[in-house]
C-alpha cells in the first residue's frame, strides 16, 4: 500500500469514527451527568496516551518530561483541552438536540481564523469576513430553527455553549501551534493536567454516584475514539499523506454522517434548519479555507 492510500485509509477510519461521537455523548448522558463523562473520557484518554509513551519511549522517556517548563505549558494546554472544551460541548449537549450541538459546534475553524488576528498576527481579509458572516448566519438558523426573523430562540444558553466551545478549542491549537514538543509527550501531559481539572470538577459538581462499570461504556468510546486513538490515527494519516491537504479536506464528511448517525440511532428527526444551517457553516468554512 502506498503512503498515499494509507492516509486516506486513516484518515477515512478517523472520520468515520469522529462521525459517532455526537451519538456517543447523548448516550452517555442518559447514565452519567457532564462531569463524570468528561472526568471519565479524559482518564481513558490519558491512559491511551501513556501506553503509545511507554512503547516509544520506555520508562525512562517518561521521566524527561517532568521537566518546569513543560509541566506548566501543559497545565495551561490541559486546562483548554480536554477539561474546558469537553465541559462546555458536553453541558451543551445536555441541553439541545445533539444535531444542534454537533453543527453549531462545528464553527471552530471560522473561530481559529478570527483568533488567529490578534493572537497570530494574521490580517483578516475580506474573504475571512465574509466566511465569518456566513457561518454566523447558519449558527442563527440552527438556534432559532429556522425561523431568525422572529428570533426566538430555542435554548439560548446551550447554542451559545456549543457554538462556544469552538473558542476553547480553537485557543488550544494556536497555542498548539507554538508548543515545539513532541505531539504524543504533550497530548499525554496536557491530558495528565485535564483529567485532574476534571476530578476537580466532578469532586465539586457532582460525585462518584453511577460511576459503576456498566455506566462507563460511553465514557470509554468517547475517551479512546475522540480524545484518544482516533486522534493519533488522524496525525498518521496527514503525516503519510504527500498532499495534506486533500487528506484534511475529508474532515468535512463528519457532520453529514453525525447527522446520519444521529438519524438512525438516537432517532431525532433531522430538522430542515440544521441542514440549512449546516450547509452555510460549511460554506463559511469553505470560502475561509480558500487563500485571500
Amino acid at each position: 500500500m502506498s503512503s498515499q492510500s494509507r492516509a486516506y485509509l486513516f484518515a477515512a477510519i478517523s472520520v468515520l469514527l469522529w462521525s459517532t461521537i455526537a451519538v456517543a455523548f447523548k448516550v452517555s448522558l442518559r447514565s452519567l451527568d457532564p462531569y463524570q463523562v468528561v472526568f471519565g473520557a479524559s482518564l481513558v484518554s490519558l491512559v491511551v496516551f501513556t501506553v503509545v509513551q511507554l512503547f516509544r519511549r520506555g520508562v525512562k522517556g517518561l521521566a524527561v518530561m517532568w521537566s518546569g517548563s513543560s509541566l506548566l505549558r501543559s497545565a495551561g494546554m490541559g486546562f483548554l483541552n480536554p477539561f474546558l472544551y469537553y465541559i462546555v460541548l458536553i453541558n451543551a449537549y445536555d441541553m439541545i438536540t445533539a444535531q444542534e450541538a454537533m453543527t453549531l459546534n462545528y464553527i471552530w475553524p471560522i473561530v481559529l481564523a478570527v483568533l488567529s488576528v490578534p493572537m497570530l498576527g494574521q490580517p483578516m481579509g475580506i474573504r475571512s469576513l465574509l466566511a465569518l458572516l456566513v457561518s454566523f448566519g447558519g449558527i442563527v438558523v440552527i438556534a432559532t430553527r429556522g425561523n431568525p426573523a422572529a428570533m426566538e430562540w430555542t435554548n439560548l444558553a446551550g447554542c451559545a455553549l456549543a457554538a462556544g466551545s469552538s473558542i476553547a478549542w480553537a485557543l488550544y491549537w494556536i497555542f498548539n501551534l507554538k508548543d515545539q514538543r513532541d505531539i504524543p509527550e504533550k497530548l499525554m501531559m496536557n491530558f495528565l493536567f485535564g483529567t485532574l481539572y476534571a476530578l476537580l470538577a466532578l469532586l465539586l459538581f457532582s460525585s462518584f454516584e453511577n460511576l459503576s462499570f456498566t455506566h462507563w461504556g460511553g465514557a470509554v468510546y468517547l475517551g479512546f475514539f475522540e480524545m484518544g486513538f482516533t486522534f493519533l490515527l488522524w496525525l498518521s494519516a496527514l503525516k503519510y499523506a504527500r498532499k495534506t491537504y486533500h487528506v484534511s479536506q475529508l474532515i468535512f464528511l463528519a457532520p453529514p454522517l453525525s447527522l446520519l448517525w444521529i438519524f438512525l440511532v438516537l432517532k431525532e428527526p433531522i430538522l430542515p434548519s440544521t441542514l440549512a444551517g449546516l450547509a452555510l457553516i460549511l460554506a463559511g468554512i469553505a470560502i475561509q479555507r480558500k487563500k485571500e
